[in-house]
């Protein structure tokens, strides 16, 4: 009978023996496995027989093995089953195939399944030794670019955290000084006191009625906080003037929207905020300012602003009028809705004030 393994010697001389390295080898021939394991041994490494693809992935737990060699036909499981299934066990396990038949198709086959080398019996011992070590080799940078791409990645996502962190941080700062400008302007007059904190919460109850999600709740809740910081460059005169507005000085109030985009433009990383606080004077019929939007070409969070700065307003007194009750104001916009207001926007503001039901924010 042929030798399973070429008669050619590899002397142990000048080569460095393996130490603990182990190996598993599959092959339902006994002649085999023992001239195999006795070769393996003798360069150093720990070897593990069976004799089925059954066995072997029994045998196969993560880390187990280094390396399987493995037969490609055998009963029962073949060695092209085995080799997949080892790897959703231990994917660092190095393949290297062994078969009787120099089939072409064979061979691309087990190398698409992930064995890294196709060696046909009877294998010399030379070619043998190299593919083992190879194998081994690879195996070796594989892991060591994966620990690598590792540390990269878990460098990145550190440093990613703490950009977030940072961000977090500017963003708070920003705030609490735009924050700081909308109470300055509202201790203008007593009228507006706390006003930007109501329709905040105001608003941010009618986003949560929509079911918008919980990010753009909280913008829009900001928005309704900054939204009238622009006032702060409007004359006092006028914001607090007990009668009808000229043109003239309706053309000045009106300007606090641009001013509050150049006092908070500059904050980029308030993202949807911004658009909220332009949009807040838009009007569902498109005869609103600054841009004379209409429709859904409004933000969602400028139309829920125009909704609540709305009833505030209505609901608050002046020196020129009393305020209207809850019940009263809702009838009120109800008049506006379609005009003014979004109907969608209204029917949402109108359940959360009949319910009673606010989102309080306590910063």
């Amino acid at each position: 009978m042929t030798d399973p393994l070429a008669a050619t010697a590899v002397p142990l001389t000048g080569v460095a023996p393996a130490t603990g390295v182990r190996i598993l080898v599959v092959d339902d021939e006994e002649t085999i496995r023992l001239a195999l394991g006795r070769f393996l041994r003798a360069r150093g490494y720990d070897v593990h027989a069976v004799a089925s693809g059954q066995e072997a992935l029994d045998a196969i737990t993560p880390g187990a093995f280094a390396l399987m060699l493995c037969d490609v036909r055998m009963p029962g499981l073949s060695g092209l089953d085995v080799v997949p299934q080892a790897h959703a066990i231990d994917p660092q396990l190095a393949v290297v195939m062994l078969s009787a038949v120099n089939d072409a198709p064979t061979a691309r086959n087990a190398l698409t399944q992930g064995a890294v080398d196709y060696l046909v019996k009877p294998v010399e011992l030379a070619v043998l030794l190299q593919s083992v070590e190879q194998a081994l080799h690879r195996r070796t940078l594989v892991a060591g670019q994966q620990a690598v791409e590792r540390t990269i990645r878990d460098e990145v996502e550190e440093r990613t955290r703490e950009l977030e962190r940072e961000k977090t941080a500017l963003r708070d700062i920003s705030v609490q000084v735009a924050e700081a400008l909308v109470t300055a302007m509202e201790a203008k007059d007593v009228s507006f006191r706390g006003a930007s904190a109501r329709i905040a919460d105001l608003a941010a109850s009618v986003a949560s009625e929509l079911h918008l999600d919980e990010d753009t709740i909280e913008d829009v809740r900001l928005a309704g906080r900054l939204h009238d910081v622009g006032k702060i460059g409007v004359s006092d005169v006028l914001l607090s003037k007990p009668s009808a507005l000229t043109p003239e000085e309706y053309a000045q109030v009106k300007e606090h929207v641009r001013i509050g985009l150049d006092i908070l433009g500059p904050l980029r990383h308030l993202g949807p905020v911004l658009r909220f606080v332009a949009d807040h004077h838009e009007r569902w019929d498109g005869r609103g300012y600054p841009k004379g939007l209409s429709g859904e070409d409004i933000s969602i969070g400028g139309r829920i602003l125009a909704a609540a700065d709305a009833f505030e307003a209505v609901t608050s007194s002046r020196t020129y009028r009393a305020a209207m009750s809850a019940e009263q104001a809702l009838a009120h916009l109800a008049t506006l809705a379609g005009s003014l207001l979004d109907p969608v926007v209204y029917d949402a503001l109108r359940a959360v004030v009949e319910r009673g039901r606010r989102l309080t924010f306590i910063e």
